[in-house]
C-alpha cells in the first residue's frame, strides 16, 4: 500500500512543468476565428477552438502545449522543415497534403458554406458560382471546390476577413469557405449564407511521415478525448451557435465604441505594436550591417578585381535584384535545409534581407567609387602608395560621404521591406498589425497608427543622415 502513493508522487514529478515535454504546434492567428486568433478582450493573448484541443491534447499527453505563428500558406512548409512538431490549425485532410504529410484521426467533420449577399436571389448552389467572382481561402479545401467547378474567377486571400469585407463591398458576388468560419465572420444581416453539405472535409493534426509514434501518441489522446467528452465541450463552446465562445466573440465585435474608447483601446495596442517594431529594427540594423559589408566588398572587387573575380560578382548583383525578396527568403528558409544548410527565422531574415540589400548597396558604392577622378589614384601610386592604401585612403572615404544618401534610402526602404519575413515565421510590425486588424476589423486605425510607428522609426535614421552629411562635408573644407 505505501508503494501507491510512491508511485503518484512520481507520476506526477515526471509530469510536472519543469519536466513535461513541449507540443510545439503552428497556426495563423491573422487568419482567425474560430481556429486560431487574438482575444478581442484581451490583446495580448491567443485563443480559438485549436488553442483549446491543442492544450488538452498536450495534456492528455503529459506535455506542455507552446504555439509558432506561422503564414498559413507556409504551414506544411514549416512543418516539413522542423520549425515545429505539429500543425493544428482548420488542416484539411486532402490527397495532395497526405502526400507531404501524415495526419491523425480526424477530430471534426465540416462542410463549406457560400456566403451571398442578402439581396442575391442567383446564386443558390455552386453551378450557380459558374462565370462569377468568388473568393475564398489560400490553399485550401474551398479553393480546390471552386477550380472544379469550372469558370469561376476565384480569388485566392491569406485571411478569412477580407473575402467577406469584399463581398459586403460589391468586389465579389459570394464567398465560399469552411462552415465554422461562416459561423464567425458571414453573420452580418448583408449577407446569406447556403451550407453545401455535400462538400465535406474532415480536419487532422499534421504531422511529419518520420514521426509516426508522435501521431500514434496524438491519436490515441484525441481518442480519449472524445471517449471523455472533453472534445465536444470545446465544439459545444466554439462551433455552436449557442456556445459560449460564439457568444462572447460576437458580444466583443458587435460592442459600439465612443472615439474615447477607441483610443484607450489603441493605447492598449501600443505595447504590443512596439514590441513587434523592435523586432522589426533588431532584424533590419542586422541585415543592413550584413548589406554595407558585404556591398561594399562586392563594389571594390567588382571595380579593382580581375575580370575572372568582376564578372561573377555582377552576375550575382543582377540576379539578386532581378528576383523578388519573398522567393529568395523561401529558398533561403525552406530550400536551403535540403542540401543541409539550416538557418533559425531570425538569422533566415536578416541573412535574406541583408543579401538582397547587398546588391543594391554594391551598385552604390560602385557608382560612388567610380565619381572620384582617376587623376587622384594615378596621383596616389606616383607619390608611392600602394594599390591598397589608395583604395582605402583616397577613394574610399571620399565615395564613403558621397553615398550617404541612397544607403540611407535603402535602409529605410529595408526597414519596410522588413515585413515580408512574416513568411518564416517571424511576427513583426506588419504581421502584428495585421493580426490585431484582423480580429478587430480596424484597418484604418490600426493602419494609421502601425504608420506612424514606421515613420517615427525611419524619422531619426534620416535626421542621422542629414547630420552625417553636414559633418563631412564641414570637415571637407
Amino acid at each position: 500500500m505505501k508503494s501507491i502513493p510512491c508511485l503518484l508522487y512520481i507520476s506526477l514529478l515526471l509530469s510536472s512543468p519543469l519536466q513535461a515535454q513541449e507540443l510545439v504546434w503552428a497556426g495563423d492567428a491573422e487568419g482567425g476565428a474560430p481556429y486560431v486568433f487574438i482575444d478581442p478582450k484581451n490583446p495580448g493573448r491567443t485563443i480559438g477552438f485549436e488553442v483549446d484541443l491543442a492544450d488538452a491534447l498536450a495534456r492528455r499527453m503529459g506535455r506542455q502545449a507552446r504555439f509558432v505563428q506561422n503564414q498559413w500558406d507556409g504551414l506544411v512548409p514549416g512543418l516539413e522543415r522542423g520549425e515545429y512538431d505539429v500543425v493544428i490549425n482548420g488542416l484539411e485532410i486532402t490527397p495532395e497534403r497526405a502526400e507531404r504529410i501524415s495526419f491523425s484521426r480526424p477530430y471534426y467533420d465540416s462542410s463549406l458554406t457560400l456566403t451571398v449577399g442578402i439581396d442575391d436571389q442567383v446564386i443558390r448552389r455552386p453551378e450557380d458560382l459558374a462565370g462569377r467572382t468568388v473568393g475564398t481561402l489560400k490553399s485550401s479545401f474551398a479553393e480546390g471546390f471552386l477550380a472544379k467547378i469550372g469558370n469561376v474567377t476565384i480569388r485566392s486571400y491569406d485571411g478569412q476577413v477580407n473575402p467577406y469585407m469584399d463581398l459586403t463591398l460589391g468586389r465579389l458576388d459570394a464567398v465560399v469557405m469552411d462552415t465554422p468560419i461562416a459561423l464567425y465572420y458571414a453573420n452580418s444581416p448583408q449577407m446569406r449564407n447556403i451550407e453545401l453539405p455535400s462538400a465535406r472535409f474532415d480536419l487532422g493534426v499534421g504531422i511529419r511521415k518520420a514521426d509516426e509514434a508522435l501521431r500514434l501518441d496524438i491519436n490515441t489522446a484525441l481518442q480519449s478525448l472524445e471517449q471523455d467528452g472533453t472534445l465536444e465541450e470545446i465544439y459545444s463552446a466554439w462551433l455552436n451557435a449557442d456556445g459560449q465562445r460564439y457568444r462572447e466573440y460576437l458580444d466583443a465585435i458587435r460592442t459600439v465604441r465612443t472615439f474615447g474608447d477607441r483610443l484607450r483601446q489603441y493605447w492598449s495596442f501600443l505595447p504590443h505594436l512596439l514590441r513587434a517594431a523592435l523586432v522589426t529594427l533588431e532584424i533590419s540594423a542586422a541585415a543592413m550591417s550584413i548589406a554595407i559589408g558585404l556591398g561594399l566588398t562586392m563594389a571594390v572587387l567588382r571595380v579593382f578585381g580581375p575580370r575572372l573575380v568582376s564578372w561573377p560578382i555582377v552576375g550575382l548583383i543582377e540576379v539578386i535584384r532581378g528576383t523578388p525578396l519573398l522567393i529568395q527568403l523561401f529558398i533561403i528558409f525552406y530550400g536551403l535545409p535540403a542540401i543541409g544548410i539550416r538557418f533559425s527565422p531570425y538569422w533566415a531574415a536578416v541573412f535574406g534581407l541583408g543579401l538582397n540589400y547587398s546588391a543594391y548597396e554594391a551598385e552604390n558604392y560602385r557608382a560612388g567609387i567610380q565619381s572620384i577622378p582617376r587623376g587622384q589614384l594615378d596621383a596616389a601610386l606616383a607619390l608611392g602608395l600602394t594599390r591598397v592604401q589608395t583604395i582605402r585612403k583616397i577613394v574610399l572615404p571620399q565615395a564613403m560621404r558621397l553615398v550617404i544618401p541612397p544607403v540611407t534610402n535603402d535602409f529605410i526602404a529595408l526597414l519596410k521591406d522588413s515585413s515580408l519575413v512574416s513568411v518564416i515565421t517571424m511576427v513583426e510590425l506588419t504581421k502584428m498589425y495585421g493580426q490585431l486588424a484582423a480580429t478587430y476589423y480596424d484597418y484604418i486605425g490600426l493602419g494609421i497608427l502601425t504608420a506612424a510607428i514606421y515613420f517615427l522609426m525611419g524619422l531619426p535614421i534620416a535626421r542621422l543622415s542629414r547630420k552625417l552629411e553636414q559633418r563631412l562635408a564641414y570637415m571637407r573644407t
